[in-house]
């Protein structure tokens, strides 16, 4: 059952702290989870949570400073030394590690490894050190159960067993050959059913779902979620096993996408919080309200040429923004359709095919749109049946021309290997309010022929 952070307890915690009753803060957060404690300590204020961290043991402190907010931990681990960071460290796994002593100073990054008390620990995270955090190297952690090929049953349970001591979950047994290569994975049932003297090279399974250290983070998500892996293996240049991929890893992944794609949908150009500073929040939102203004100017300029029409017709107007927001609307839908078919990998067949099936779903829906549009128009707002048909085809025409845009550029910017997410956001809405305006009033001149 969730834990619920009340006031009243944020006050008691407080109190505590503030009258230094270390056994009883200790007491009182002894069964909450690191998860909550770090949460807790997102409500304090810096100079209390870094006292609450101090008073933990380690063990648990550990887990915690992977769950703050990169802000706080990053004035908590100002305040430790080397020594007593390397002793955090050494309760995680290395990927685990490796990520914190990447947020580092460079300086401290060389004193905090000299101090971590396991070598091995300590080489297997500067190895981690080495890769992009976008790939599968910069995610995987080097604790996992491997087996040789060439080993017995009763041999490989008794390596199996020195290995996992140092692993936190073991998802998977992998089988390696004497230069350490993947073959296979290794199931737990035929293991316990086969005799102890079988040598593993008749019992694995070769076929084994695995990444390369390059492969994109986004691209070992998606292989995850489409296997429906808890792990996954992960091989260097030369086939050779270095570590594995858990599913919190990825999950993640997942999530910062996710936040990334709805901000470039929202028009932010930047990865940026709500408690970011005001500059740093301006330089992720100005971009794209200079363009949102740049085509404001554009569509006035547009309206500009058709001046005449709204003198003869002055009704025209009052539909304009009518027919921008059903053209920013519609191009928002279908370019979100499109999107969340690139993130998912469920985009198939022609993209002739595809453009067909969204301008047949685009008449029927404004075809639709339309017969409510010159019905409403003529009995409750008394317009002339020659404006109300203007209107009503205009609308047509540019909920067609808008899906379109919202089809095709999402797909045209994943072929160039730019995010499709920018699609959504204001770039497809500026532009489709451009070519709406533009339609509408083209398509007057013709009707009301000014």
């Amino acid at each position: 059952m969730e834990f619920k952070i009340s006031k009243d307890f944020i006050a008691q915690i407080e109190q505590y702290i503030s009258e230094n009753r270390e056994e009883q803060l200790v007491t009182l957060l002894e069964d909450i989870h690191y998860a909550d404690i770090a949460e807790i300590m997102g409500e304090l204020d810096n100079s209390e949570a870094s006292y609450l961290f101090q008073i933990l043991d380690s063990e648990k402190t550990a887990e915690i400073l992977l769950e703050l907010d990169e802000e706080i931990r990053e004035k908590i681990l100002k305040d430790l030394s080397p020594k007593e960071i390397a002793e955090e460290l050494d309760e995680l796994s290395t990927d685990d590690a490796a990520d914190i002593i990447a947020e580092l100073p460079e300086d401290r990054k060389d004193e905090v490894i000299q101090e971590l008390l396991d070598a091995e620990h300590a080489k297997d995270i500067v190895e981690l050190l080495r890769y992009d955090e976008d790939t599968a190297g910069g995610l995987m952690g080097k604790e996992l159960v491997k087996v040789n090929e060439n080993w017995n049953v009763l041999t490989c349970v008794r390596e199996m067993r020195v290995q996992a001591e140092n692993v936190q979950r073991v998802h998977s047994i992998y089988v390696v050959d004497d230069d350490g290569k993947l073959k296979g994975r290794l199931s737990l049932k035929d293991l316990l059913v086969t005799s102890t003297k079988a040598p593993i090279s008749d019992v694995y399974i070769p076929k084994v779902d695995f990444v390369k250290v390059t492969t994109p983070d986004v691209e070992v998500a998606r292989i995850m979620q489409k296997y429906d892996l808890e792990a996954i293996p992960v091989v260097d240049e030369l086939g050779r096993l270095v570590g594995r991929i858990t599913i919190d890893d990825i999950v993640d992944v997942i999530k910062e996408e996710a936040d990334k794609d709805y901000q470039l949908a929202a028009g932010i150009s930047q990865d940026v919080e709500a408690d970011d500073s005001i500059w740093d929040l301006t330089k992720a939102r100005l971009p794209w309200l200079i363009l949102a203004l740049l085509g404001g100017f554009i569509s006035v300029k547009v309206l500009g040429i058709f001046e005449g029409a709204m003198e003869n017709h002055k009704e025209l107007f009052f539909f304009t923004p009518l027919i921008a927001a059903m053209a920013g609307n519609v191009g928002v839908q279908s370019s979100a359709i499109i999107v969340q078919g690139l993130a998912n990998n469920s985009i198939s067949g022609s993209l002739w095919n595809r453009l067909v099936k969204e301008v047949l779903l685009t008449l029927l829906n404004g075809s639709i749109l339309a017969i409510i549009l010159i019905l409403g128009s003529h009995f409750l707002l008394d317009v002339s049946y020659d404006v109300g048909l203007t209107v009503s085809v205009s609308l047509i025409s540019v909920i067609v021309i808008a899906s379109l845009i919202g089809t095709f550029v999402p797909i045209l910017l994943n072929k160039f290997g730019i995010d499709p997410a920018l699609a959504t956001g204001p770039f497809i809405t500026t532009s489709n309010d451009i070519c709406g305006i533009l339609i509408y009033f083209s398509i007057a001149k013709i009707i009301l022929g000014f």
